[in-house]
């Protein structure tokens, strides 16, 4: 895919949702790290249903470590894997604690730190917290990125690094998001609904479903 190709697809996209963001509910950088953290192999729409249970209650790395790990599972226990999740979510709150003043940290060595942060939920922090031009790659943004051939890769790391070389800068910071929701809604895993694309007279996939 040549660089005009690709501009062309992110202006639409941006055009389409101009102040895209993760749709996870949350309103600190905290909130957005226990969100994140319950979100592997979970819907978004169920974290929603968990955190707007547990946030009123406890919003901060103390008044976490406070419910206890026992405590902190009876508000997301309907999320699987809660019980690894507790676990992590409370290490993580210590170390807050202990080692950044209850700060999250805006730097991927110091989140990687954390137990249960990975790259890509460092990557969300970073971009979706703090503004920064990452690219956390999750199921959609990989399935996108090698379907339209945007960025083909074979690994999520190879699609993340070709996306931060290949977007246009302009529409770095937004772009995780943009292809997160267009996989979510539009270019879906079984069977993409090409007919409602805004792109697809720019997506590069062979085996389109216009039927």
């Amino acid at each position: 895919m040549n660089k005009q190709k690709r501009t062309e697809i992110f202006k639409r996209l941006r055009d389409n949702n101009p102040e895209p963001t993760t749709e996870l509910e949350y309103s600190t950088p905290f909130e957005l790290l226990v969100a994140v953290t319950l979100s592997a192999q979970a819907t978004d729409v169920g974290v929603n249903k968990a955190t707007a249970r547990l946030f009123p209650k406890a919003n901060t790395p103390e008044a976490i470590l406070a419910l206890g790990e026992e405590g902190l599972k009876d508000y997301i226990k309907t999320i699987g894997l809660y019980n690894s999740k507790a676990k992590h979510i409370i290490q993580a709150c210590q170390i807050l604690v202990d080692k950044f003043d209850s700060v999250v940290p805006d730097n991927r060595k110091d989140l990687e730190s954390l137990p249960g942060v990975g790259r890509k939920t460092a990557n969300v922090i970073l971009n979706t917290a703090f503004d920064q031009p990452t690219m956390a790659v999750d199921t959609h943004i990989y399935r996108v990125s090698n379907r339209t051939k945007i960025a083909p890769g074979k690994t999520v790391l190879e699609v993340e690094k070709k996306l931060l070389r290949l977007v246009p800068k302009e529409f770095l910071k937004d772009a995780h998001h943009w292809l997160i929701l267009h996989g979510r809604y539009v270019c879906k895993a079984r069977k993409p609904l090409c007919k409602k694309c805004i792109i697809v007279d720019l997506c590069e996939y062979k085996d389109k479903n216009l039927d």
